[in-house]
């Protein structure tokens, strides 16, 4: 066990793992962090420069420090503490577990660990981890002045159809009663969900449920403008006819008695990122989503970070998905627009490895934006650019060995699955090792 610290020390702080010289109230803020977040430890009696200082410890010290942690935090937490002697000097790792019951707070406060830092939350955030703590979403509220007559029930009907065709419902009810069984009409009136998916007029309760779609030349040249509204899936279909009006598309004779089709971007790509940002974007912000074009690239751009406890890197790989609109998401499930399995952003990626394009950049920050770029005219040979790329991973792990092959994707921008071949032809050459498990180990970089 005193070779895993050690290997802790090594690797430095990150979004698991937290030094301390000495147990004190930011010790205690940083439970909270790490039970907000996805678990994590904290070594005592190490600095932040990864120096072991060590610390006296007397019979009751673990105890009292066990005590002070359940004590001031809420709900309340026991965390696992153990002392370890590292280099004849005393070591204590404090070990927290995710909490099931968010947000957990220290004095009012609530605190969530992000990279190598403890964030506090806003009362936003914090309202958004109580509703995801009693499996309900902002959705799920009612919409004040709406009756039942707000819906369309034509829409309804459709819905019906759709979700039947993919196998994933068997409904018979009638529209009225599917609505009521899926929580989107409660006694007379309709959540936000029921009048975003089937209102009549859903811009007249938030208007700022529409797309602005954009074809620019330049950043001050705008060469086609639309405002998108309707219903979720009017929009879905209406920005899609405006993506196609403004792409490139080219025709390929094959044989066939028609031509092939082939637009600049995949289809699939795009739908799947539109869909995301309609599905998962905040919907108490006031702010449109946006589609920008450019001669080189198309910007998806969606109001609201990603939830809380999801990171870019996340995307890259199989995870749980965590529904900022519940009831949204599921009828999106049910018509087959979207996958409960977190699997999107792999499809998103796939697609544009397919069809010879970059892997598409993410950036979280001031809300959700996924850049498609197109495959550059100057490109050279396929060795070359592996060769290239195998010197990108290496200088992206030397500045910071816990990186994952996600995060690297993103950053070098190619797919995930290319990152991982160059990282396994660095290790036949002895150039580059992993040291510890997949999830809490670290890169080495072997120079020669």
């Amino acid at each position: 066990m005193n070779q895993r610290i050690l290997e802790f020390i090594k690797q430095g702080e990150n979004e698991k793992v937290e030094f301390k010289e000495s147990f004190n109230k930011e010790t205690i803020e940083t439970v909270v962090a790490f039970a907000n977040a996805k678990g994590g430890i904290i070594l005592i009696g190490v600095s932040n420069n990864r120096l072991i200082k060590g610390i006296s410890i007397g019979r009751e010290t673990l105890k009292k420090w066990i005590n002070k942690i359940s004590q001031a935090v809420e709900p309340t937490l026991i965390p696992e503490i153990e002392s370890y002697k590292v280099k004849n000097k005393n070591i204590v790792k404090i070990k927290i577990k995710q909490s099931s019951i968010k947000p957990v707070s220290y004095k009012g406060t609530c605190y969530l660990r992000v990279k190598n830092s403890n964030r506090r939350l806003n009362s936003k955030e914090i309202a958004e981890f109580h509703l995801r703590t009693v499996g309900s979403s902002w959705d799920s509220y009612l919409v004040r002045g709406t009756t039942r007559k707000s819906i369309d029930l034509k829409k309804v009907a459709n819905y019906i159809k759709l979700a039947n065709e993919t196998g994933r419902k068997n409904i018979k009810e009638k529209p009225l009663d599917v609505l009521k069984k899926l929580n989107l009409i409660k006694g007379k009136k309709i959540t936000w969900a029921g009048i975003l998916l089937f209102g009549k007029n859903p811009q007249k309760y938030l208007l700022e449920a529409r797309i602005h779609c954009g074809r620019f030349k330049n950043e001050t040249t705008i060469i086609d403008d639309e405002m998108v509204t309707g219903d979720l899936f009017e929009q879905m279909e209406r920005t899609m006819v405006f993506i196609k009006k403004n792409i490139g598309l080219k025709f390929v004779m094959t044989g066939k008695p028609r031509r092939d089709e082939i637009w600049e971007y995949p289809m699939d790509a795009l739908r799947e990122a539109l869909t995301n940002a309609i599905c998962h974007r905040d919907y108490t912000q006031s702010s449109n989503i946006s589609v920008r074009i450019y001669d080189d690239k198309l910007i998806i751009w969606s109001p609201g970070n990603l939830p809380l406890g999801i990171t870019v890197d996340d995307l890259f790989r199989l995870h749980d998905s965590i529904l900022r609109n519940r009831l949204i998401a599921q009828v999106f499930y049910d018509v087959g627009l979207i996958e409960r399995w977190g699997s999107g952003m792999k499809k998103i990626t796939d697609n544009c490895l397919e069809f010879g394009l970059p892997n598409p950049k993410l950036e979280d920050n001031q809300g959700f934006r996924i850049i498609f770029r197109k495959k550059k005219s100057s490109e050279k040979s396929s060795e070359k650019s592996s060769e290239k790329s195998s010197e990108k991973i290496i200088k992206t792990i030397k500045n910071n060995p816990d990186i994952s092959a996600g995060e690297i994707a993103n950053i070098i921008g190619i797919s995930q699955r290319a990152i991982e071949k160059n990282i396994a032809k660095l290790k036949r050459r002895n150039l580059l090792k992993r040291i510890g498990p997949d999830k809490g180990g670290h890169w080495k970089v072997i120079e020669k």
